[in-house]
């Protein structure tokens, strides 16, 4: 049993080679696209069944199910166990057949969330959302080691951009179309709905992304295009590779960069639709729509930061990080430190935090690391970038969730909050990211 599930999910072998030049080059076409869309967009997907919760936490608390700190335990169990995820399936990604690996996690993820609209176990919430955590990480890797297997150096931070704006894409479902059947139907809807969103994904990822060049009878994408990465990596196995990555220090620079990154970026994601319900009187449907602004943004930051840094930047992401860093922290100062009652205000610091997040996530998030590291290696590297970044998120939920709760006063049947110390926090991870992002120069690709 335990060996037919192995096969199952081991990477295909190398096809029968096509000969024909023109068969190839309509073949590869043909399915770098197919890829390219099924990776996007079934990843966006898999954020669609992660932000669930950030829509439902205000009306879950308002009703009496969950207190503040226990919406904080479970948004860490899904960040740690997605986290250890990240790092084992990584690891695995670079050995497996995407195909059936990506559509296995967003299945399950999504059959979770379904289930999560029947309960209001604290318990419960606490297992199953721990449990969506560990195949959450099952999206990201995949994504990533098709990429390298499909697209070459020279275009990757292209295409990888492009890719990553399925964050923000995720981010607009669920506040916008999520958000609204919850204002309709209640909160249960914010799972129901996510849950049927999954499933569409899953069965497209299943039909649509393909496993590698080689297993589908063509050349490798390297000698496809003819762009060979300065540093070879020939001869050495995938483990060896592997460990190279573990090895390497600007991997855990941009593993420690990240990780504060996303301690920055849960903070206001996670929270901070609850942050403009509790502190400034927004309602659910106006606090997920500006919001939600922050998700459109982030897909232009997206798709243009891989763009700039391969055509004005010859490759190199180290400009437009310290620029995106700093656009972070002038954001997140608006949002949290401007005076209430101006709208306007916190819609323009959302446009300008997603542009500046879809940017970091892009580079910090994974790219940077994926450079650096051989592509038969690019699983390891994310997931070791993966593991930083969502412990990071993990503690960042316990602690917000506490500092939030412990803040949190009813007189009188009115509730009263104080988020001065979690602001601090919050505000404080930016800046160090920014800082450490910046000990990270000039390290070299490999094949």
């Amino acid at each position: 049993m335990i060996k037919r599930i192995i096969n199952f999910y081991t990477a295909l072998a190398v096809g029968a080679k096509i000969e024909n030049q023109k068969e190839i080059d309509k073949k590869y076409k043909r399915l770098r696209w197919a890829v390219f869309i099924s990776a996007t967009i079934g990843y966006s997907l898999f954020y669609v069944c992660r932000l669930s919760l950030s829509v439902v936490k205000k009306p879950i608390v308002g009703s009496g199910i969950l207190s503040d700190s226990e919406i904080g335990m479970i948004g860490s169990a899904l960040f740690f166990a997605y986290a250890i995820g990240k790092l084992t399936n990584g690891f695995l990604a670079d050995r497996s057949n995407i195909r059936r690996f990506m559509a296995t996690g967003l299945l399950l993820t999504a059959l979770i969330n379904l289930a999560l609209g029947f309960t209001t176990s604290f318990t419960m919430f606490v297992v199953l959302w721990g449990f969506s955590g560990w195949f959450q990480s099952m999206g990201a890797a995949p994504s990533v080691v098709s990429l390298s297997r499909w697209f070459s150096n020279k275009e990757r931070g292209t295409y990888y951009g492009i890719w990553s704006a399925s964050h923000g894409l995720g981010k607009a479902i669920t506040f916008i179309v999520v958000a609204f059947m919850v204002s309709i139907s209640g909160w249960q809807w914010g799972f129901w709905g996510a849950g049927l969103i999954g499933l569409a994904g899953a069965l497209m990822v299943a039909l649509f992304l393909h496993d590698s060049p080689e297993s589908k009878g063509l050349p490798s994408i390297a000698d496809y295009k003819n762009d060979h990465a300065p540093v070879s990596a020939k001869g050495k196995s995938v483990g060896a590779l592997q460990k190279e990555v573990l090895k390497n220090p600007y991997i855990w620079i941009l593993a420690l960069a990240s990780a504060l990154m996303y301690v920055s970026r849960y903070g206001i994601e996670s929270w901070g639709i609850y942050y403009l319900e509790a502190q400034k009187g927004y309602t659910t449907l106006e606090a997920s729509s500006i919001v939600s602004v922050s998700a459109v943004s982030g897909i232009i930051g997206t798709i243009i930061s891989g763009i700039i840094s391969d055509k004005y930047f010859k490759g190199s992401r180290n400009v437009p990080v310290l620029i995106a860093g700093i656009l972070n922290v002038m954001a997140i100062s608006l949002f949290l430190f401007y005076p209430d009652g101006y709208p306007w205000v916190d819609t323009a610091s959302m446009f300008i935090f997603g542009f500046a997040i879809g940017i970091l996530i892009t580079f910090l998030g994974g790219l940077m690391a994926v450079d650096i590291a051989s592509k038969k290696a690019s699983g390891a590297a994310l997931g070791l970038i993966g593991i930083a970044s969502y412990i990071g998120a993990g503690i960042q939920d316990a602690i917000s969730g506490y500092l939030i709760g412990d803040n949190h006063t009813t007189i009188n049947g009115i509730d009263a909050y104080d988020f001065s110390t979690v602001k601090i926090f919050w505000l404080g991870a930016a800046v160090l990211s920014l800082i450490c992002a910046l000990f990270v120069w000039n390290a070299k690709a490999k094949d």
